[in-house]
């Protein structure tokens, strides 16, 4: 049975350093705002079931995922290794032993060298992600190549 993950950026943040610390801006806030309200709606529809939403620990991101969570009925885990320049291959290892469907939010360039790694193989084939974009990609195992992309989504796709 194909397991769902949902690979989504973090929302439009403001320059700083430490770049740990960064938080979303007015337009990042609103942009997980809207993200979180769609998968909602296609989850009170049924077309989604329950996600376990685990973020980067980075605060942009955590901001992100706290207003899908929230939006979801979930909570949010924290994991380390999701962070801007960690490994894919390592996320990869890690999914295997995950159980059931997850909304993994993080940050460029991890998102797309992952998506790319999973769907095509290939860390260098991911795709662009903009702010608070999601992929939602299904696999029966979470390895190199053995993914399908279902469906891309960006905040200005959404309709109120």
């Amino acid at each position: 049975m194909a397991n769902s993950l949902f690979i989504m950026r973090h929302g439009e943040a403001s320059p700083g350093s430490p770049d740990s610390a960064r938080r979303l801006t007015p337009q990042g806030e609103q942009e997980a705002i809207t993200m979180a309200s769609w998968l909602a709606s296609r989850q009170s529809r049924g077309q989604l079931g329950a996600l376990k939403v685990v973020a980067s620990p980075f605060t942009r991101a955590q901001q992100t995922a706290n207003t899908v969570a929230k939006a979801l009925g979930a909570s949010v885990e924290t994991y380390p290794s999701i962070t801007p320049e960690d490994s894919p291959q390592a996320v990869c290892d890690w999914l295997v032993e995950q159980e059931g469907d997850i909304l993994l939010v993080s940050h460029m360039p991890l998102v797309a060298a992952l998506a790319g790694l999973l769907v095509e193989g290939r860390m260098d084939r991911g795709i662009g992600f903009p702010t608070a974009a999601i992929a939602e990609l299904e696999a029966d195992v979470w390895a190199a190549g053995c993914a399908r992309l279902t469906r891309f989504t960006e905040p200005r796709q959404v309709v109120g």
